[in-house]
């Protein structure tokens, strides 16, 4: 462990020039940039920028890159929470609480919480790869899909837990949701399923198209439907910077997000869907429940940290496996081929410089992202003094220009509109947005990792409790069934989570 740590220090040491923090700061800066446009996550961001690295040397292309790659998914969770438009499935839950935060006056302090939960989630999973990578992926490449299936039914019985007073609308969201994830083809008999004889639904549908449909188109058209009826106000900007209660309210969903977030990463089919979640689940059950469906600082804070935890844990499949767990991290691993680097078990030996510089560029990468955004929180808030009309038209044209760039064919903004049109629905009757979500992210993983469960045992489902690690996760699912009912005896009023809609307009909605 010593040692590790003796050759990440040698790798900030190389990183850690002039010449290669302007090229950190530059990456951070044009990563953010690119972005906070609606519909382009990390992933995208990466790809568009990649190139710009190509005529660096290794250390200054790396550094660079780790600015991109944070600057990127700092991006997503602006527009996440100040235009309700995930980037990315990982921001959805981000959404939630900081959009309605934004809408509040406290969007500077939604952008700041995510910020710094981003840092050190990112930072402590950095140090966590750089300590214990090899031994950590010989653990996550014994998990199998039988345990792999366990959590992702944990996370669909978990999430009834913010279905709100109307559990029949949350099962229906959540239905609705599995039955999108359904749209495609089938990969085991090659049969299309929910296509309806149209080409481009053959390919399964991108949930970046399907969230920015459903939370920003379906923002925009409830919000044009309702524009007449009330006056047209800017939402004010607020306080530029966190207080007091909301440091004493972030810190440990921070460190409880985090803790969701890096495990889940370094698990060769993970993700950071699952972990954000969880997290938002815990810190609705730990946090001040009256605040949550309102804005609670908490349900940003720990999901975005068990984002960029996750992001870091990605790492640990990607250099020691050479298996990239998800778009983001596929790009990066072309990037390091590119470079003549091949990840997998011999990495650490033979590429030993280049693999500490990357690392520690993605701890300088992180530093500057904080450095450089955290003061531009209150510029960013800024954007919601735009009024709505201007808002919203200029949200819709980035949408469609994000739903476009998804594949480049025109059919996606078609899907767009159509997924806006549902957004607007489920707003008019009450259907929360989350379960629809997890719905669609989950319902083809859980189909994946059920069918390889199927084929590994001869179609025999007592596999599917022989794991120890699925056992656990079975005990807990029950263990929570079983005793939410009695715990919702001490709890006098469940608020209920209306996504997009506020006091008033539930009482119209009634």
């Amino acid at each position: 462990m010593m040692d590790n740590l003796d050759l990440l220090w040698g790798g900030l040491a190389d990183a850690a020039s002039p010449m290669n923090l302007l090229y950190a700061a530059i990456g951070v800066f044009l990563g953010t940039f690119i972005g906070v446009l609606p519909g382009i996550g990390p992933a995208m961001a990466i790809a568009l920028l990649l190139p710009v690295t190509y005529s660096l040397d290794p250390t200054s292309a790396f550094i660079m890159f780790a600015g991109i790659y944070y600057g990127g998914m700092f991006g997503g969770s602006t527009t996440s929470i100040l235009l309700n438009t995930p980037g990315e499935s990982a921001s959805v839950i981000t959404a939630m609480e900081g959009n309605k935060m934004a809408r509040a006056g406290r969007g500077a302090q939604a952008l700041a919480t995510a910020a710094v939960g981003s840092f050190i989630a990112g930072t402590i999973g950095t140090l966590l790869v750089a300590l214990f990578a090899p031994a950590l992926a010989d653990v996550a490449v014994e998990i199998g899909a039988p345990s792999y299936f366990a959590l992702m039914v944990l996370a669909l019985v978990m999430t009834t837990t913010v279905l709100g007073a109307s559990p029949l609308r949350g099962f229906a969201a959540l239905f609705l949701g599995l039955a999108i994830g359904l749209v495609g083809l089938d990969l085991n008999t090659g049969q299309p399923r929910l296509t309806f004889g149209i080409t481009q639904l053959v390919d399964r549908l991108d949930i970046v198209v399907v969230a920015v449909g459903i939370f920003a188109l379906g923002e925009a058209l409830w919000v044009a439907a309702h524009l007449r009826r009330k006056p047209v106000h800017i939402i004010p900007v607020g306080r530029p910077w966190m207080g007091r209660d909301d440091w004493r309210r972030s810190w440990k969903p921070w460190l409880r997000g985090t803790a969701y977030g890096f495990p889940f990463g370094t698990l060769p089919a993970g993700g950071a869907e699952i972990p954000t979640f969880l997290s938002y689940v815990t810190e609705r059950r730990l946090g001040r429940t009256d605040e949550f469906g309102k804005g609670a600082i908490e349900g940003v804070a720990g999901p975005e940290a068990a984002n960029n935890a996750s992001a870091a844990g990605m790492f640990v499949p990607m250099l020691a496996l050479g298996l990239p767990v998800t778009a983001t991290a596929s790009v990066m691993l072309s990037a390091l081929q590119s470079y003549g680097i091949q990840p997998g078990p011999q990495l650490m030996s033979d590429h030993a410089d280049l693999v500490w510089t990357l690392l520690a560029s993605l701890l300088i990468g992180n530093v500057l992202l904080l450095v450089l955004n955290l003061p531009l929180a209150p510029l960013w808030a800024k954007l919601l003094r735009i009024p709505r009309p201007q808002l919203y038209a200029g949200i819709l044209f980035f949408a469609c220009l994000g739903a476009y760039a998804t594949n480049l064919d025109p059919f996606d903004i078609g899907l767009l509109l159509v997924f806006g049109l549902l957004g607007l629905m489920m707003r008019r009757f009450g259907l929360p947005v989350l379960p629809l979500i997890l719905g669609v992210i989950l319902g083809p993983l859980m189909e994946t990792k059920l069918r390889e469960a199927m084929a590994i045992s001869d179609g025999d489902y007592g596999v599917l409790v022989r794991e120890p690690l699925a056992v656990v996760v079975y005990v807990v699912i029950v263990l929570f069934v079983v005793g939410r009912p009695l715990l919702s005896r001490w709890r006098r009023h469940e608020p209920e989570v209306l996504d997009g809609v506020d006091d008033k307009e539930k009482e119209g909605i009634s």
